[in-house]
């Protein structure tokens, strides 16, 4: 059986400012001890990639665009907007207040969208 990821952690010097952020954005509850636990797509599908070299998780959400201007607009910024890779999928990259790499997948119902 394969390893599973079972816990990760998201870094920043404002953990107010980014429990804040994943809060509105994403309604990420997290706790007094800044523990949360999110809903997660099993298997979790991954990749290995040279270029960038930096690590992103990716969300599923119904509207990349919409959920990239929340991003925006709670101190977030956009590194690539709304966009379709054809056969594929559609996603959207982003940073969180800290500067943390994240992504987003448009999603169908339970399946990402294919464009």
């Amino acid at each position: 059986m394969a390893t599973p990821i079972v816990f990760f952690d998201l870094a920043g010097e404002d953990v107010a400012g980014l429990k804040a952020f994943y809060g509105k954005v994403f309604s990420w509850e997290s706790d007094a001890q800044h523990q949360f636990a999110v809903p997660v797509e099993t298997p979790v599908h991954a990749a290995f990639r040279q270029d960038p070299t930096e690590m992103r998780l990716y969300m599923g959400v119904d509207d990349v665009a919409e959920v990239l201007r929340m991003v925006e607009s709670h101190g977030g910024s956009v590194d690539a907007p709304r966009f379709e890779v054809p056969g594929v999928v559609v996603l959207g990259l982003f940073r969180d207040p800290a500067g943390n790499p994240m992504g987003l997948v448009e999603m169908d119902g339970q399946q990402p969208k294919v464009p």
